[in-house]
């Protein structure tokens, strides 16, 4: 975060995980070395039937055939480009649900929400009843530590 004369900057790192029955996977090109394009984590569906066995209920995405076909996964279907995590698309969801779950909260009364144009990360100005300006900015970040290091083996 930094203060200026009439406004707060924060900078904030929002750790993305993948839900259930997904995973996340460093696409490497064919030389093994990690892709250096931005949209270089694939997204891949989880086998959960033996979880499904042991803790019961859930549908496994992978092989179950209650899940109906073409709505597998709202991740894939909406936040991945060619089964990758789509970073703009991801920024804009996440825009969005900030938009409509701000005018739940009572700042919202005396506080004016802007977003602000960015591609790849979540600009909101916060303005108010006071003088000092609020800035925000989000950065989307998968821990690469946490994540399978091997080629996608899905198609």
């Amino acid at each position: 975060w930094s203060i200026k004369e009439k406004s707060i900057a924060y900078n904030l790192l929002v750790f993305l995980q993948p839900p259930a029955g997904h995973s996340f996977s460093i696409e490497r090109d064919t030389t093994q070395q990690l892709s250096g394009r931005p949209s270089n984590i694939r997204v891949l569906l989880e086998c959960t039937c033996r979880k499904k066995q042991l803790l019961g209920g859930g549908v496994c995405l992978l092989h179950d055939s209650k899940a109906p076909r073409g709505q597998h996964s709202f991740l894939l279907q909406n936040l991945c480009t060619s089964s990758c995590l789509d970073m703009e698309k991801v920024t804009l969801w996440v825009r969005l649900l900030v938009k409509s779950a701000w005018q739940f909260l009572p700042e919202s009364h005396h506080c004016q929400l802007m977003v602000l144009p960015s591609s790849l990360t979540c600009k909101f100005q916060l303005t108010g009843i006071t003088e000092v300006d609020f800035f925000t900015e989000m950065f989307f970040v998968v821990d690469k530590d946490k994540m399978e290091n091997q080629q996608c083996k899905h198609p």
